[in-house]
């Protein structure tokens, strides 16, 4: 119907509304290009492509607004809307120009966003303080989402749950959950209510709940004469050191050598030299 560069979604949303014949828009984050439509996904179904570099709007027009400007603000609006596990940008409060995540949407009912992933090894995670505020890695495969960014997330809409999975060398899988989970402060302290006694993977938080995150650049662990990041090869809310090393050096194997604890564990489930294959950390609004 009408393609052009505008200022911003809110722009592009407007646009549409002074239109009568527009049902739909698309707006392109990086280059900043609106679409205008004169048909919506429901309509017709099987002319959408869902594109991952864009954010889709209906009902812009017409008597509902299942999407709106202020609702693409976690992975359960898309969820919602229809989508499938993949990158999208969202608009929490506090991200002006939207945040890029991946949303989990197969996961225990989907609707979760993915702060953290570990899979093959191919992204360095032994780094330091400003990394790990800013984040790192590719959304697609191994990263961290931010410090930054999960301090603003967790401190906006509502009450967050937090998931981890696992999953060792032959196969098998666990998980633990966590209620109304927050980072807060300079120094990004971890904070949680409580633990779900459901969970396969076993507690290995309990002994990170109220600690202040550490890298090998700044220090922020219990021990005086120690850096628990430094030993431990990770970024992490070191205690004295860890419990639970999500973060660590990533083996290819179960590795398991005595005293080596640089390995990426959860001591609950598979104790605390067992070097874990796969790992991932996502939060979803509480339902």
């Amino acid at each position: 119907m009408w393609s052009g560069s505008v200022g911003s979604r809110v722009t592009c949303v407007s646009t549409c509304h002074s239109l009568p014949a527009c049902k739909s828009a698309n707006f392109y984050q990086p280059s900043g290009v609106c679409d205008l439509n004169n048909a919506t996904r429901t309509d017709v179904p099987n002319n959408f492509v869902a594109d991952y570099a864009s954010v889709y709007f209906e009902g812009i027009n017409g008597d509902t607004s299942e999407l709106s400007v202020a609702a693409n603000s976690d992975c359960q609006s898309f969820l919602k809307a229809g989508y499938v596990s993949g990158i999208y940008t969202i608009f929490p409060d506090g991200f002006a120009d939207g945040l890029r995540v991946y949303c989990d949407m197969e996961t225990d009912g989907g609707g979760w966003l993915v702060i953290q992933r570990r899979q093959d090894g191919s992204v360095d995670f032994y780094r330091g303080w400003a990394d790990y505020r800013v984040g790192f890695g590719d959304l697609a495969g191994e990263f961290w989402l931010g410090n930054d960014n999960l301090r603003t997330l967790s401190n906006t809409l509502g009450s967050w749950d937090l998931r981890i999975d696992v999953e060792d060398w032959v196969g098998n899988t666990a998980w633990a959950e966590y209620a109304d989970f927050q980072i807060t402060g300079q120094d990004y302290r971890l904070r949680y209510h409580s633990y779900n006694e459901k969970s396969t993977a076993g507690d290995s938080l309990f002994k990170h709940n109220g600690q202040l995150f550490s890298t090998k650049d700044k220090d922020n662990d219990n021990l005086d004469w120690f850096n628990c990041a430094e030993d431990e090869k990770g970024g992490w809310w070191y205690n004295i050191c860890s419990y639970a090393n999500l973060n660590g050096f990533y083996f290819n194997s179960s590795l398991e050598e005595r005293n080596d604890y640089r390995a990426i564990t959860w001591s609950s489930w598979r104790g605390e030299i067992y070097s874990l294959k796969r790992c991932s950390m996502k939060i979803r609004l509480t339902m």
